[in-house]
């Protein structure tokens, strides 16, 4: 069984850093929930730039866990908690199988971080099936307004920005929903009125989103 294990270490996700609205309390919930999870295991879906990797470092710290990726083939881990991070590589079956089986035990315990709930993975094994079926698992959606808008003003503090209400606003309503594009639109933005001495606003923001969207359709 070849072992794929993340050599690089993971970011420095702080659990007061973490922005929880609507579209990821239950998630939150569910995380803070261990070790009470049915079967000592939970998958966390959803798309990228949700904040599935800043709640499971989160969790990751506060388990003990072990991290590894399923690229190559998953880990037989035993006595510890696993956080499994799972891309879209097909999934040896027997040991997936085996390693829920080790999330059960009292020292095991199991996080799947993944993109594609468990339940639409395909599997040759029945057993496996049916535990997939069975695996408690929680969703976090696109961030809605009030997530997005509150991150948007730590992404603004942490450039040393005091961001007004009305721009902040503006650019939730307009810009891509999701954690990856607020950084890329406040980076840009920052760097663009450090390079021309213009005010950071409406105008500006207006401007670079408009550019964006041109860019896009070209």
């Amino acid at each position: 069984m070849q072992l794929s294990l993340n050599l690089q270490p993971p970011p420095d996700f702080r659990r007061e850093d973490f922005i929880v609205s609507p579209s990821n309390a239950l998630a939150v919930r569910m995380i803070d929930a261990w070790p009470a999870w049915p079967g000592g295991a939970l998958a966390l879906v959803g798309p990228p730039g949700v904040g599935k990797s800043h709640l499971a470092s989160v969790w990751r710290e506060r388990a003990g866990a072990e991290q590894v990726a399923a690229a190559a083939g998953v880990p037989l881990l035993g006595g510890r908690p696993v956080l499994l991070e799972v891309d879209e590589t097909p999934l040896d079956d027997e040991a997936m199988f085996h390693l829920i089986n080790l999330a059960a035990r009292p020292s095991g315990g199991l996080l799947i971080v993944t993109r594609t709930p468990p339940r639409l993975w395909p599997a040759s094994l029945p057993d496996l099936k049916s535990r997939l079926n069975a695996l408690p698992t929680v969703e976090i959606g696109e961030p809605d307004d009030a997530l997005l808008c509150e991150l948007l003003v730590q992404l603004f503090a942490r450039r040393g920005i005091r961001a007004p209400a009305d721009l902040v606003t503006y650019m939730a309503a307009r810009m891509e929903r999701s954690a990856r594009a607020a950084e890329a639109l406040v980076a840009l933005i920052d760097e663009t009125a450090s390079r021309s001495g213009r005010p950071i606003g409406r105008t500006l923001a207006r401007e670079i989103l408009a550019t964006d969207d041109e860019a896009g359709e070209g």
